[in-house]
């Protein structure tokens, strides 16, 4: 199940007194869309991130999710709609890759510490199929690779049963194979997904919308070919951006060089 993402005026500073590091920002997203957020270093991206999960609380402007502003919901019916995969590893190295997953159904639990029962195990399970980890279900998470510990969390995430998914730059760590095992996943996951993306080419590739910040400010949303464009590209990452057609794919390709 997807929900929509309303964001509505949202802007964001560190404190009252300090230099707002998101300006206003606004856009739409229908259920099921995929959204890549994409951008130069310090443009924004994790900031607007962080307000779609609930970490950081808009100086002003709303989030909705589903109709609902997400600061009017108590932090656990947040949890319930909205799940995110972050750059940062992890650091419980004590906990076996199942035990990690199996916390993505937390949300879902009655008080603390509540049972796990014959659902949530199906639902723990399909996860670590989905993500290719039942091999390594009993390793302790210290004992894997970075990768390998990036897809954990999408599992863990999974898990959660989201309906809004926030991923933070999900091909981190990952090898070309499991790369596009990610982006596969997101191309076919019944969810709303909003992901941050360095890579021009696979957010193109892989998301229905694009928006584009830098500097905190949003200079466009809308389709890959109408925001990604040369002259566009090519002004925001003061680089020449070239699109090229791709054989045998047949496919649109930017490539990038230096003025």
């Amino acid at each position: 199940m997807s929900a929509s993402l309303s964001v509505q005026g949202v802007t964001w500073a560190p404190s009252r007194k300090a230099p707002q590091v998101l300006h206003e920002t606004s856009f739409d997203l229908a259920a099921g869309r995929v959204l890549g957020i994409v951008g130069p270093n310090g443009a924004g991206k994790t900031t607007l991130l962080r307000l779609l999960y609930r970490f950081h609380k808009p100086a002003s402007g709303t989030v909705s999710v589903g109709g609902d502003d997400i600061w009017t919901l108590s932090a656990k019916a947040t949890a319930q709609r909205v799940a995110a995969v972050l750059q940062e590893q992890p650091s419980d190295f004590a906990l076996t890759v199942g035990e990690i997953v199996a916390l993505g159904r937390t949300p879902h639990k009655r008080g603390f510490g509540g049972t796990t029962g014959a659902n949530d195990l199906e639902i723990i399970n399909t996860a670590l199929d989905q993500l290719d980890l039942h091999g390594l279900a009993h390793r302790h998470l210290g004992t894997l690779s970075g990768g390998e510990r990036q897809r954990v969390m999408v599992a863990r995430a999974l898990a959660q049963e989201p309906q809004l998914l926030i991923l933070d730059e999900p091909t981190n760590h990952l090898d070309i194979r499991h790369q596009l095992e990610v982006l596969e996943l997101i191309r076919t996951l019944p969810l709303t997904i909003v992901t941050s993306l360095h890579d021009l080419n696979l957010a193109a590739g892989v998301c229905d919308d694009i928006l584009l910040l830098q500097d905190g400010h949003p200079l466009g949303f809308g389709s890959p070919d109408e925001v990604l464009s040369e002259a566009v590209v090519s002004n925001t990452f003061q680089v020449t951006a070239r699109r090229e057609r791709l054989a045998p794919s047949n496919s649109d390709h930017l490539t990038f060089h230096l003025h």
